[in-house]
């Protein structure tokens, strides 16, 4: 596996934000689920091969939304794989079932996240398959959060603090793909290209998911509203528009982009990408009706 995948150096940090020369717009996009580095004490206590470690990545998303600081717009982005740690999460959702010692009496034990295997440290990848061939002492997991849950929160927070500060409001982009499997068969009718979450009409205007759908409609994707996503953690603990913050979550059919199992970008990677910035441009229009002065 050694060959396969990147590695955590004690000097990476656990986030990068991409910002621009200058924040001229209310708009922070983030990509919790892109981390590539994989440290390795997870490499010594995973029973999967590299490709199935991969599984629950978002590969690549921070790239197709890499060109919101050309217009204005910081993007942000963990990184290490969402495999080790899952910032999409509450801090302290943990499968006891996981441990080989007691868990403090805090830890959320029973989300649904949990009970499906996907907690802040995860049980399995995205495909089912379990990561551990052994158990994990809390010790390791709250390191885990420590080291860069936190960071990650208190990155995006300072965002998005400066963003309202600046423009009286904020709209969070949270930026994720999806296996195409969850989606049943191709050319199924209602099969979606894109997924939009706004943990439904709660977390964003309803402006925002009218701007978005209208726009990737236009394109010719085919867009579905909050099913079989409507947000997870950051869309709803972010998303609080009576105190001027707004939050989608939009999901990308991996079968768009690249070859599931090989990871291998596919021709079209281009051209979704030029799509997204378009994107950009349309919320960027939209944002001003946000205002709380408008």
């Amino acid at each position: 596996m050694e060959g396969d995948l990147a590695f955590l150096s004690a000097t990476l940090p656990p986030v990068e934000i991409a910002a621009p020369a200058e924040q001229t717009l209310p708009l922070v996009f983030a990509s919790p689920h892109s981390g590539s580095y994989y440290p390795r004490d997870l490499l010594a206590a995973t029973r999967l091969d590299a490709l199935t470690l991969r599984r629950s990545e978002d590969a690549y998303v921070d790239a197709i939304f890499g060109a919101a600081p050309s217009y204005g717009a910081p993007l942000l982005r963990a990184c290490v794989a969402r495999a080790y740690l899952d910032p999409n999460r509450e801090p302290y959702e943990f499968d006891p079932a996981m441990f080989e010692d007691a868990l403090p009496p805090y830890v959320n034990r029973t989300s649904p996240r949990v009970k499906m295997g996907l907690g802040t440290i995860a049980r399995v990848v995205a495909s089912g398959e379990e990561i551990y061939a052994r158990k994990l002492s809390s010790g390791e997991a709250m390191a885990r959060v420590e080291r860069l849950y936190r960071p990650y929160h208190r990155a995006l927070k300072q965002l998005l603090g400066v963003t309202r500060e600046k423009f009286g409001f904020y709209l969070l982009v949270d930026c994720h793909s999806m296996p195409s499997a969850c989606l049943g068969d191709r050319g199924r009718p209602g099969r979606a290209d894109i997924v939009l979450g706004d943990c439904h009409g709660t977390s964003c205007h309803a402006t925002v998911m009218d701007t978005m759908h209208r726009a990737l409609s236009a394109k010719g994707y085919r867009v579905a509203r909050n099913a079989p996503y409507a947000g997870g953690f950051t869309t709803a603990h972010y998303g609080q528009p009576g105190a001027h913050g707004h939050c989608i979550q939009i999901e990308l059919s991996r079968a768009l982009y690249m070859d599931e199992q090989s990871f291998e970008r596919k021709p079209y990677f281009s051209r979704l990408a030029d799509d997204m910035s378009d994107i950009m441009l349309a919320l960027a229009a939209m944002a001003p009706s946000l205002s709380p002065t408008a």
